[in-house]
């Protein structure tokens, strides 16, 4: 049993829509017979739109936690793994639907092991690059770092923090198919072809993250496990007491090893 690693707290400030930021009041009444524009109205409106678009940037990835937000870091790698970017290019005509030739992972965790149905037909370059770490034994010893219930559990970064990876970035390629439960993405930044290593499984139907551009690409499904996921998403993490929100896990779970199985 892999022993788990320590992390730092990290603290992040997200605003969930329905909350007011402090000080902010309810817009007074006119004055008889004053004319002009209703400022009170229009700063009410201005705070809801901020609101909207800070919760959706905290989970599409426009501002730092789903994956490494904001400008796109220099890649990091792990020094003792000479991986390479997948040969595979994005499809020019892909399916309608996932699809795959029958390729399964199996991530074995202290909790369980969690296995994955590979879309390899569907999202090569993804899982080309998925496999191609995991059988350099990049991913054994990593550990889940970011958790959100109701959302996603992410893992895949050597470093824990959010901002690592393999040292070096994949090519963007067609979205197929939807972000429901068990669905297996890559994380990534707002910036294009800035996925690496990191990756998360949706544990609660998340139709928003289709609304991403560009989006993040699907190349999996759960297929046994889900439980342990379950499991996963519910460990404590750096922020919970504070706003309620998933983030940081504070003790996280890590991948044992990751193994790849052909049909």
């Amino acid at each position: 049993m892999a022993k788990r690693r320590k992390q730092t707290p990290q603290r992040s400030h997200v605003y969930q829509a329905g909350q007011t930021r402090p000080g902010f009041s309810r817009k007074q009444p006119d004055q008889p017979g004053r004319q002009g524009p209703n400022w009170g109205l229009i700063a009410s409106a201005a705070v809801v739109v901020l609101l909207l678009a800070g919760v959706g940037a905290y989970f599409l990835g426009l501002i730092p936690g789903f994956g490494p937000g904001g400008a796109t870091p220099a890649p990091t790698a792990r020094p003792s793994f000479a991986v390479q970017p997948p040969v595979a290019t994005p499809l020019a005509d892909p399916p309608a639907e996932p699809s795959g030739d029958g390729t399964t992972a199996t991530i074995q965790t202290e909790l369980g092991d969690i296995q994955i149905e590979l879309y390899t037909d569907s999202s090569p370059v993804a899982v080309e690059n998925f496999i191609n770490l995991a059988e350099a034994g990049f991913y054994n010893g990593v550990g889940f770092h970011r958790v959100v219930p109701d959302f996603m559990i992410q893992g895949g970064d050597p470093e824990g923090t959010g901002g690592g990876g393999p040292g070096y970035t994949i090519e963007d390629e067609p979205i197929v198919g939807e972000y429901t439960r068990g669905t297996v993405a890559m994380a990534r930044t707002s910036a294009p072809n800035s996925q690496g290593s990191q990756f998360f499984i949706v544990v609660k139907d998340s139709p928003f993250l289709a609304q991403s551009d560009p989006g993040y690409a699907i190349f999996g499904t759960v297929v046994s496990g889900m439980e342990v996921v379950d499991d996963i998403v519910g460990m404590p993490t750096a922020n919970d007491e504070q706003s309620g929100v998933g983030g940081t896990a504070l003790d996280p779970v890590t991948m044992t090893t990751v193994t790849i199985d052909r049909p």
